[in-house]
């Protein structure tokens, strides 16, 4: 592997010189994306809205067929009939729900997640390979949720109507467990991670990472171009699991400056504690799923519990039911998780042009991605379905950035 990086191209309006002007560089990189181009990437996202709303109305329905079975009731009743315990019961219960839900709405998943994604040429996936990589992510995430929901029944058990609030509090040690295990546990399963050769970019990086805090000696590499055409990187984990990450395709398909600004970016994520800050914004938001569910449940028990099996809130014949509201809850909430993710985004963007210097790279890499992200949302569109800023933001805050930081003659 070489440090052979393509140069980078800026367009001649954004180029710095004494009549440069921020408008017009802005104007400038958006000019460089035909007009189809953006044609195709606006539909995809725009798309994305109604998969998100479709894709709560689906598994609703889900929950509702799996309660008009009994689904999870028989599972109790067959746990229960082999002398297995409340806390066994749930973790059953859990366990057969998510499952079923996970091979029910593997159509859609197949639709949304492969054929769709091929369909813009955003995947590189064979059959083989998605088939897999589902099966791989559906038992893991079978796993830990299906303990999760099982600790949680055991909660409503010991507290009653308090449980809500303690389900808060211990999802926020469960996301912090994830994220401390998922670097080194889980993302291996999916890509094979290599450390990155020493040469310019290996340098460049590290140099990068000593400068903003993240405490690591090492680069690594993966194989995300068996799966995607998207450039990404991250530094993910807690601590002593930090690691810095590059996927091929921004290795291979970028110059160094767009490398440095997606690293610079990604670092500040660690830097600002976006991970601690959003694992407890996410946790407030699942709490406000809990007390919903602890409010509406039973209303709705007492008029279809009986004809469904569920006795009580403690009942674990009762998920597909909570697991319901929970989905609509927060589909509800979604501008709010979406503004907090994009909120830690502008601050990051703005960390990494001071860390990385490199707003031509900076606005580079913004127009790599609205191969698949609209570049220019209305204000009320931004708010409610971005979870990143929109490229146009990102071009001008670098050209912005630029006009206030000149490059030395």
């Amino acid at each position: 592997m070489s440090d052979n990086q393509p140069p980078l191209s800026v367009p001649a309006e954004a180029a710095w010189g004494p009549t440069f002007d921020v408008g017009r560089a802005t104007d400038a990189y958006i000019a460089t994306i035909p007009a189809a181009d953006r044609e195709r990437s606006d539909a995809y996202y725009e798309g994305g809205y109604w998969i998100e709303f479709w894709g709560t109305l689906i598994t609703v329905a889900l929950c509702l067929l799996l309660l008009h079975f009994r689904f999870a009731a028989r599972l109790r009743d067959f746990a229960a009939a082999r002398g297995r315990g409340p806390w066994v019961q749930s973790l059953v219960v859990a366990v057969g729900v998510l499952l079923a839900l996970s091979v029910l709405a593997l159509p859609w998943g197949l639709y949304t997640d492969y054929f769709r994604e091929h369909q813009y040429g955003m995947s590189n996936h064979t059959p083989g390979g998605f088939l897999g990589e589902w099966l791989i992510g559906t038992v893991i995430g079978v796993a830990f949720t299906g303990l999760a929901i099982s600790g949680i029944y055991k909660l409503v058990r010991r507290v009653r109507e308090r449980w809500a609030l303690w389900a808060t509090g211990a999802t926020f040690l469960f996301i912090l467990f994830v994220f401390m295990v998922q670097p080194v546990v889980v993302e291996p399963l999916f890509n094979d991670y290599h450390p990155l050769p020493a040469g310019e970019v290996r340098d460049s990086i590290l140099a990068l990472a000593a400068e903003t805090g993240v405490p690591v000696n090492d680069v690594f590499w993966f194989n995300a171009s068996k799966q995607t055409k998207r450039i990404s990187a991250n530094v993910s984990g807690l601590g002593g699991t930090a690691r810095i990450a590059l996927n091929d395709n921004l290795l291979h398909g970028t110059s160094l400056p767009e490398i440095r600004a997606v690293m610079g970016h990604e670092m500040a994520h660690y830097s600002l504690h976006h991970g601690l800050k959003l694992g407890l914004g996410f946790t407030l938001a699942l709490g406000i799923g809990y007390f919903v569910i602890n409010h509406a449940f039973g209303r709705i028990q007492r008029r279809h519990g009986e004809r469904w099996g569920i006795r009580d809130l403690a009942d674990p014949a009762g998920l597909p039911l909570a697991f319901a509201i929970f989905t609509v809850v927060m589909y509800l909430l979604t501008p709010v998780t979406n503004s907090m993710v994009r909120v830690a985004e502008h601050q990051a963007d703005a960390f990494g042009l001071d860390a990385a210097k490199e707003p031509h790279g900076f606005a580079s890499v913004a127009m790599r991605l609205s191969t698949y992200r609209k570049l220019e949302p209305g204000s009320l569109e931004e708010v409610v379905f971005y979870d990143h800023p929109s490229g146009r933001a990102r071009v001008e805050r670098s050209m912005r950035w630029l006009a206030d930081n000149p490059p030395a003659n």
